[in-house]
C-alpha cells in the first residue's frame, strides 16, 4: 500500500487547526504521513497539535518565512509516494477523501488529482459562501487565469521531483507558480474529480481585502511572463471577476458533507 503524506502549515492556527487534525483523523486510508509545519506560533497552536493530533507523525515549530517557505519545509521531509497539503484553516469534508485520491492513482499515468472545494464563513463552516468548481488544468484554462483548488491538489513525488519547490518571490502566488510549472512547462497529466473534498475558511492572505487579491493578480501576471504564457490584460481580470461571482452564485445551490460540524453553532 502507497504511503500518502499530508503537509499542514501553520501559525498562530489555535482557533481553526482542531478542525483540519479532527478531519484527517477521521479519513479512513490507512497509511497516512502527517506533518504539522508551524512557524513559531505564540498560541496554543502546538498544544492542540499534541492532544487532537492522532494522527501526526511529524511537528515541528520554528520560525520561517511565510506559508511557503513552511510548505517547502514539509516537502524537504515528506517520504510519501503521493503528497498534498491542507491548511490549517482547512479541513476535509468526508472520511473517504484520501481513500478517492489514492484510487485515483491506482492509474500509473496519472501524475496529480484535483477537486473541488467550498468557501466557508470563518465563524460558521457551515454557512458556504462559494463553490470552487474545478476544471481539467488546461492550457486555455491557466492562461485566463485558473488553477486548481491547492487544498485538493496532490502529486506523486516524481511529479514533485520534476517541478522543484515552491518559489518564495511570490508571497501570495507562489501555488499558482507553481501549478504553472506543474501543468504548463512540465505538462502534468491531472484526473479532475467533480467531488468537494475541502471546506475553506474565507479570507487568509489573499481574501481579506480588495488591494491583496490585486497584488495576488498581479503576481500572477509576473509568473504568467515568467514561463512565457501570454493573455490580453482586461480579459485576464475580466476571467477573474466572472470566476469569482459565479462561484458566489453557485453557493445557495451546493451541498457538501461536513465531518467536523459547523464551527460557532
Amino acid at each position: 500500500m502507497k504511503t500518502l503524506s499530508l503537509i499542514t502549515a501553520s501559525y498562530n492556527s489555535a482557533r481553526t487547526i482542531a478542525d483540519t487534525l479532527r478531519s484527517v483523523n477521521a479519513q479512513t486510508y490507512p497509511q497516512i504521513e502527517y506533518l504539522v509545519v508551524d512557524g513559531g506560533s505564540k498560541d496554543e497552536t502546538m498544544e492542540i497539535v499534541a492532544r487532537e493530533g492522532q494522527r501526526v507523525t511529524s511537528a515541528v515549530s520554528e520560525p520561517d518565512k511565510g506559508i511557503y517557505d513552511a510548505y517547502n519545509k514539509g516537502l524537504s521531509r515528506a517520504t510519501g509516494e503521493v503528497i498534498g497539503f491542507i491548511n490549517s484553516d482547512d479541513y476535509y469534508c468526508a472520511p473517504d477523501v484520501i481513500a478517492n485520491v489514492m484510487k485515483a492513482f491506482e492509474d500509473p499515468t496519472v501524475e496529480a488529482v484535483h477537486a473541488d472545494l467550498v468557501y466557508v464563513d470563518p465563524a460558521n463552516t457551515g454557512k458556504i459562501e462559494r463553490h470552487w468548481k474545478s476544471r481539467p488544468a488546461t492550457v486555455e484554462n491557466l492562461r485566463r487565469g485558473f488553477i486548481p483548488a491547492h487544498p485538493t491538489l496532490f502529486l506523486t513525488r516524481a511529479a514533485y521531483d520534476k517541478i522543484g519547490q515552491f518559489d518564495t518571490s511570490y508571497r501570495l502566488a507562489a501555488d499558482y507558480d507553481f501549478m504553472l510549472r506543474a501543468f504548463f512547462v512540465h505538462q502534468i497529466k491531472s484526473v479532475y474529480l467533480p467531488q468537494i473534498w475541502v471546506r475553506m475558511r474565507s479570507g487568509g492572505a489573499t481574501g481579506g481585502t480588495a488591494a491583496s487579491i490585486m497584488k495576488q493578480n498581479d503576481e500572477i501576471r509576473r509568473s504568467q511572463a515568467a514561463h512565457g504564457l501570454h493573455y490580453p490584460k482586461a480579459l485576464f481580470f475580466a476571467h477573474k471577476v466572472l470566476d469569482r461571482s459565479v462561484q458566489r452564485a453557485r453557493a445557495p445551490f451546493v451541498k457538501a458533507p461536513d465531518i467536523v460540524g459547523s464551527a460557532g453553532q
